[in-house]
């Protein structure tokens, strides 16, 4: 068993020294893919996020529209809009999109909401006007929250994007595809499957330390021990 486990290491090894161009730039449009699907959602979910927190009846209208989104499974979705977008990148993207609306909304939706009412009212009360109150005051203390969100949808945007191979999209699912069709090809798997986490492992790690060091709590025990 050992032995084993030991020679398909030593070929995991083999195969990235052998194929390190090929996996890199697999890796890179894997995390592009991924990146863009979550970024073109950001772009349009926290600004409706926060108009979202204004209109009680527009914010339940729209999480339930994300909310049966979120529930269709992946390959299908992806299967729906092979119809309309061809085969490619652009159509995972789309996809990761999708997908990524519900986590953005939902914590722009409530980092805005939970605002204290009394801050609001002294920004205010100091001649501020909604405009400012929402730069000033509300976006800063939800921007922890809006992370949160963020790094939820980039974290669950790299696993799908794996199952974006089967429409011809590329990235690191190809490897791990080509593994399941060799006839002993496991440490092909391994090659594809092994960055794949580690990329979600850095990118929660990464936007985990942002979103503590953004957090209101944090900021207001740095400044008080600087004093």
């Amino acid at each position: 068993m050992w032995q084993e486990l030991v020679t398909k290491w030593q070929e995991l090894i083999a195969y990235y020294g052998q194929n390190y161009d090929y996996i890199w730039s697999q890796f890179v449009q894997h995390f592009l893919m991924a990146g863009y699907g979550v970024l073109f959602a950001a772009i349009v979910a926290i600004p409706l996020g926060v108009y979202m927190a204004r209109k009680k009846v527009l914010s339940s209208i729209v999480f339930s529209i994300t909310n049966v989104i979120q529930t269709i499974p992946a390959l299908a979705l992806l299967s729906v809009l092979l119809l309309f977008f061809g085969l490619g990148a652009n159509t995972v993207v789309i996809a990761l999109f999708l997908y990524s609306l519900l986590p953005i909304l939902r914590n722009t939706y409530t980092g805005i909401k939970n605002v204290d009412e009394v801050l609001l009212e002294n920004g205010t009360a100091m001649g501020m006007t909604k405009r400012q109150v929402l730069w000033m005051v509300q976006l800063p203390l939800s921007f922890s929250v809006i992370l949160a969100g963020l790094r939820t949808a980039l974290v669950v945007a790299i696993g799908i994007t794996a199952i974006g191979t089967f429409i011809g999209a590329g990235g690191l699912g190809d490897i791990i595809v080509r593994g399941t069709n060799a006839s002993d090809g496991m440490s092909i798997v391994l090659a594809g499957a092994i960055p794949t986490a580690l990329m979600a492992v850095m990118a929660d790690i990464v936007l985990g330390g942002l979103e503590r060091k953004f957090s209101p709590v944090k900021r207001l025990q740095a400044g008080q021990a600087g004093r």
